[in-house]
């Protein structure tokens, strides 16, 4: 049985070395999956989530079935929850034995201890399971644990293991020797014995409690109280004076078998330091996914096309970390890419859904390539090699260049890296100057994007960018370029907003007027403001 490759986020030694080489892995970063709002509910620690992308759809398919068995069967979070102090514990002890450069016996002994209990407790809470699991990485996991479990070795030497442990944690007191010299002063100190009994005080009280029962640990004559009149420094002296006197009693017990357990314990159980990184992703991917599902919010498994396909259709997507933070249910919203729509300009009403679609299409691609479930009804999609975004940002770099500088300085590094493969979410960008400048700058933005022929979502309150798709369209399609579309957030009757994502024309509509109707700011309710105050004052 192969230990040392076994990943439950990655089939084989082959997609995880190039994983680690970065050959599959998209280029998202930290910063994209807070903008998009995921970090907020999700969150792994060290590299963070970045590290679990990846564009492989072998990879996807198989983490899929993980978060099947995991949303299946509660038992196996509860299993992690119980599992991952264990191995902390283990690797703070490798740690402390690290920085001390010494072999450490009992914590050797500690060690072991730990590493079988983590055995153990994998082996019950699978080994119950067995009927229920089905991804292969679950149940090559049971495999693996099971046959390293119930080996006659092992079972020999957890035996042998309980014995000696039985005998380091028995003791109870250990007999000193001083040497004196001619003067009675120490000279030179060790350990005589070690005892599995505490020694008797040897106060007159003690004795007849005691109803006159000899023992030979009894103590004739206090040394200076142990832990009084002690500063820090001195009471660590003397507590590593003693625990080192014992580690070197029994360093010829487990110095003689160290090797052997080291060969059948130690290294075919260290893979599991190696999942920790991979249990906590799990256990927080989980956690995200159930938690939608306890909302009554579907969660559905892609259908998985070739990078080259360019594929993305979702019926009743919808924006997850909102769905978790909105107490009203969400309206869904279908979103496809086709021959016809490489890139879309989204625009509508404020507060009209514009901003969550495009960070609900972000997200379901995050999600996707982390090999996890998504927050549709149905979806079809292909991997991409990065996601670039940009947001309204308050950056520190507004100081010296100015806001619009900002921005233009973002759009550009985006169009350093972009590829055909790449997804680009624009959410108001350009939003800092005057509509004829945005709308300018837009415009060539679009064109560029067309021309690269990458998937790209630009949701803005630019009416006259919209009005210019056609000329654009026909403009990129002469020049070999995407074909762009229009999304258009719609609207109810009396101003009410749907928030439903519709793909038609804009009807070039700023509403304005419906903004100003939800600040009272029409001239009609100023009039009714100017009259109220009026009243007030007379």
């Amino acid at each position: 049985m192969d230990f040392t490759n076994f990943s439950l986020l990655y089939p084989n030694a082959e997609t995880k070395a190039r994983h680690d080489c970065g050959k599959d892995t998209p280029d998202i970063d930290l910063f994209t999956l807070e903008e998009l709002g995921l970090s907020e509910f999700f969150s792994v620690s060290g590299e963070g989530l970045p590290r679990f992308l990846t564009t492989d759809p072998e990879v996807i398919n198989y983490r899929l079935s993980v978060f099947s068995d995991m949303l299946a069967c509660p038992e196996l979070s509860a299993m992690q929850e119980r599992l991952v102090p264990v191995l902390n514990d283990i690797l703070e002890l490798r740690q402390l034995e690290a920085e001390n450069g010494k072999d450490d016996y009992l914590s050797t002994l500690t060690e072991i201890e730990l590493y079988i209990s983590s055995v153990e407790i994998l082996h019950s809470s699978l080994s119950g399971l067995k009927s229920k699991l089905k991804s292969p990485a679950f149940l090559s996991l049971a495999k693996l644990v099971a046959g390293l479990a119930e080996s006659d070795y092992y079972r020999e030497l957890n035996e042998k293991l309980k014995e000696l442990t039985k005998r380091v944690r028995e003791i109870r007191s250990v007999t000193i020797g001083v040497n004196l010299d001619a003067q009675l002063r120490p000279e030179s100190a060790g350990v005589l014995s070690i005892n599995p009994d505490p020694f008797q005080s040897g106060d007159i009280l003690e004795k007849i409690l005691r109803m006159g029962k000899k023992s030979e640990y009894t103590c004739i004559a206090n040394l200076v109280p142990f832990g009084k009149k002690q500063n820090e420094n001195q009471k660590a002296a003397l507590s590593n004076a003693f625990y080192s006197a014992i580690n070197e009693v029994y360093k010829s017990s487990l110095h003689s078998w160290k090797k052997v357990v080291q060969t059948y314990v130690l290294d075919k159980t260290a893979f599991l330091l190696d999942l920790m990184p991979e249990f906590e992703f799990l256990a927080g991917g989980t956690a995200f996914l159930r938690a939608l599902r306890e909302k009554g919010y579907p969660l559905a498994s892609p259908e998985i096309h070739p990078m080259n396909e360019h594929a993305f259709a979702a019926f009743d997507l919808y924006n997850p970390c909102v769905a978790l933070k909105s107490e009203e249910k969400l309206v869904p919203n279908d979103l496809s890419f086709d021959e016809t729509a490489r890139i879309y300009v989204l625009t509508g009403p404020n507060r009209g859904g514009k901003s969550v679609i495009t960070c609900a299409l972000g997200l379901s691609q995050v999600l996707f390539q982390l090999g996890m479930y998504l927050p549709a009804e149905k979806i079809a999609l292909s991997p991409v090699d990065a996601i670039y975004t940009h947001f309204p940002t308050g950056s520190d770099d507004t100081i010296d260049k100015g806001r619009l500088g900002e921005e233009c300085a973002r759009l550009g590094e985006i169009f350093d890296c972009v590829t055909p493969n790449s997804l680009v979410l624009l959410d108001e960008s350009l939003s800092s100057t005057g509509s004829f400048e945005a709308s300018y700058l837009a415009a060539e933005v679009l064109r560029g994007l067309a021309q690269v022929g990458c998937r790209a979502l630009f949701s803005t309150h630019l009416h006259e960018l919209a009005a210019q798709i056609e000329e654009l369209n026909r403009a990129s399609l002469a020049a070999g370029g995407a074909p762009i579309d229009t999304l258009v957030a719609g609207m109810e009757s009396e101003g009410k907003r749907s928030f439903k994502i519709l793909r038609a024309k804009p009807d070039g509509k700023s509403y304005a007027r419906d903004i100003a109707e939800g600040y009272g700011l029409t001239y009609e309710k100023i009039l009714d403001r100017i009259g109220d105050l009026t009243q007030k004052e007379n």
